[in-house]
């Protein structure tokens, strides 16, 4: 494991968790201080503002890309670092809101995308995990119910899920809640913060100009343009591309509403040596299908990555170790007694509609939010398809349009979104009640 990031915990500057103590992109990029001009700007340097910019660069175009904090320093910097095809809605209601061929090509755009994280990867295995495969598993007792769902998303998406019975997926995670699962076994666990600086180091080498701990204090329009103005400098654009999602403050009144910030959760724990395979002996990463899910994987170290939950609350330190391991312990029982070595939480961007918020606000100003529980494939897909509009003039971003910048209900939206929360997870206890007794 590489030195702790020393500075982690400063303001503006990466929290303290399993990837700023791993962080080995440690490339620190110039504050804002000059006017510049440019044919792009992209507004947010976490994952799809990274890849936007990346994506642009690749296409012959030289943006500049701006960050309030460092590069991954929100949602990028502290998910479950999951990588596979698919977003937060479900398949089967992907299609019975926009039909079966719209759906093949929104899911063609995570399959292609996860073609291009492996290639932005390369060789360099340090951005990724010593693990590949993503299992899905089923919380409730439903026999036939993910077979048969495995069957339907292979043929929607093209791709290979593997089902695995019960018995067989007990024989390396040994949880009495687990039932039936499918395996996805080109998914990757990546670490998610040093593939982003890495991805911006890239841009940056292709000829973008990248700026950290700049935030935006204003947007306005130009008669040729954009001028995004900084604390210290601005910046005359063409065009611009807003990335920034959970944390785009009051820069756009329409955006910001849009979508609902949202607290997730990750532990890691101690080495756990020999106690590991009393719970886990696959070398996969797993989640299950309830609301309140949780989302895993192992080091070789044998420490235990565990994830779950959203919430509008934010805790930190011990009572967040303590929420994580109620959670893991529930899951894996035999584990009592294990330690949490760090536990971190932060804000994704969650529309209400699952999916995400692609597209062109009025001519020129582009935006690419929302990717909560959509996963990086989706991300990465985003980044692709605004700027293949910008480069190119393509129209896949359209693909997009059904699921709009609908209101998420703030300044009671996160409330609400709670209710709903404790809510669903009354409905899983008792689902699970009714279906494993």
């Amino acid at each position: 494991m590489a030195k702790p990031y020393a500075r982690a915990g400063e303001k503006g500057e990466y929290i303290d968790s399993y990837y700023s103590r791993t962080l080995n992109e440690d490339k620190i990029f110039p504050e804002l201080c000059e006017q510049i001009t440019t044919p792009v700007c992209v507004i947010g340097g976490g994952m799809a503002g990274v890849a936007t910019a990346h994506s642009l660069v690749e296409k012959g175009l030289k943006p500049v890309l701006i960050e309030a904090n460092r590069i991954g320093w929100g949602a990028t910097g502290r998910n479950g670092g999951f990588v596979s095809s698919g977003y937060s809605k479900g398949a089967r209601d992907i299609v019975k809101q926009v039909g079966e061929s719209h759906a093949r090509e929104l899911y063609k755009l995570t399959n292609d995308a996860l073609g291009t994280v492996n290639r932005r990867i390369g060789d360099r295995q340090d951005l990724k995990e010593n693990i590949s495969g993503h299992f899905e598993v089923s919380w409730f007792n439903e026999p036939g119910v993910v077979e048969k769902n495995v069957d339907f998303i292979n043929d929607l998406m093209g791709v290979n899920y593997q089902f695995w019975p019960k018995d067989k997926f007990r024989d390396y995670f040994h949880s009495d809640h687990y039932h039936d699962a499918y395996l996805k076994p080109d998914a990757l666990q990546l670490h998610s913060l040093n593939y982003t600086c890495h991805s911006a180091r890239e841009a940056e080498k292709g000829g973008a100009r990248v700026f950290e701990k700049s935030p935006v204090t204003e947007i306005t329009k130009t008669p040729n343009g954009w001028k995004v103005t900084t604390e210290k400098g601005s910046i005359l654009a063409d065009q611009i591309v807003m990335c920034c999602s959970a944390y785009i403050g009051g820069l756009n009144f329409k955006l910001s509403n849009a979508t609902l910030p949202v607290a997730t959760y990750v532990m890691l724990t101690e080495p756990l040596g020999d106690r590991l395979k009393d719970a886990i002996e696959g070398k996969w990463g797993v989640s299950d299908n309830r609301v309140s899910s949780n989302y895993y994987r192992t080091f070789d170290d044998t420490s235990l990555f565990w994830g779950g939950r959203v919430s509008m609350f934010n805790p930190t330190g011990r009572k967040l170790e303590q929420i994580m391991m109620k959670d893991l312990l529930l899951v894996y029982p035999q584990l009592k007694g294990i330690k949490a070595d760090v536990a971190w939480g932060g804000y994704m961007g969650y529309p209400v509609h699952k999916m995400p918020q692609i597209g062109e606000l009025e001519p020129g100003f582009w935006y690419a939010q929302g990717f909560g529980g959509s996963g990086m494939t989706a991300t990465v897909a985003g980044g692709e398809v605004v700027s293949d509009a910008i480069v190119n003039g393509d129209e896949r971003y359209k693909l997009f349009e059904p699921f709009g910048l609908d209101y998420a209900g703030k300044p009671f939206g996160p409330i609400v979104a709670q209710t709903a929360y404790w809510l669903f997870q009354l409905q899983d206890a008792y689902k699970e009640w009714r279906l494993n007794r």
